[in-house]
């Protein structure tokens, strides 16, 4: 059951990276404005993938449903609170100077949001199964695993749309969207 949970994460993070970009040239008031988005998300990515990280420890070690719970809760609240600052930072640095830029930007700051509520919506799901009985858990946390699954296939067409073109080529070029490292102790954070 952990395992499934583990796997969706993984699928999770192909949301993650599509902040991350990839091409060539660009002008400069495009890279102006991707160096104003990428400033501010490094740290977010890098939050997102750690809290992946203690999830996918939680559920490949012998936790008991308690810790599993408690890291878990820990980990969507740190996701959905990353995924807000992401879509504060693409609202704050404006729209893109592109064509349809205006657009584009309000596209990926409501997706950005409604990821952020989604994995606040897992918190409080996790919040509420049934330690005591583990079978319950279990069933608990498989339901959590398949909105995870959804929610990891869903619609991230805004930030494909956000990262494509000239915007998305200036965006690889930032160091700060480029794809985190995790700590290796990022599963033992407190």
């Amino acid at each position: 059951m952990n395992k499934k949970l583990a796997a969706a994460l993984s699928g999770g993070s192909v949301l993650l990276m599509a902040l991350s970009g990839c091409s060539d040239d660009s002008g400069s008031k495009v890279n102006d404005w991707a160096k104003k988005v990428c400033d501010q998300v490094q740290p977010q990515l890098t939050k997102i993938a750690n809290a992946n990280a203690s999830i996918q420890q939680a559920t490949s070690d012998s936790s008991t449903p308690a810790d599993v719970q408690k890291t878990d809760a820990a980990a969507f609240q740190s996701i959905s609170d990353a995924y807000k600052a992401l879509g504060a930072a693409v609202n704050s640095a404006g729209a893109p100077p592109v064509d349809d830029g205006e657009t584009t930007q309000k596209e990926a700051v409501s997706e950005l949001n409604a990821t952020s509520t989604a994995y606040a919506g897992l918190k409080t799901k996790v919040d509420d199964l049934d330690i005591k009985d583990q079978a319950k858990f279990a069933d608990g946390l498989k339901g959590v695993a398949d909105e995870l699954d959804k929610l990891s296939k869903s619609g991230d067409e805004a930030l494909r749309k956000l990262q494509s073109g000239d915007v998305g080529a200036a965006m690889a070029k930032q160091p700060g969207c480029q794809r985190p490292k995790t700590s290796a102790s990022a599963g033992q954070s407190s």
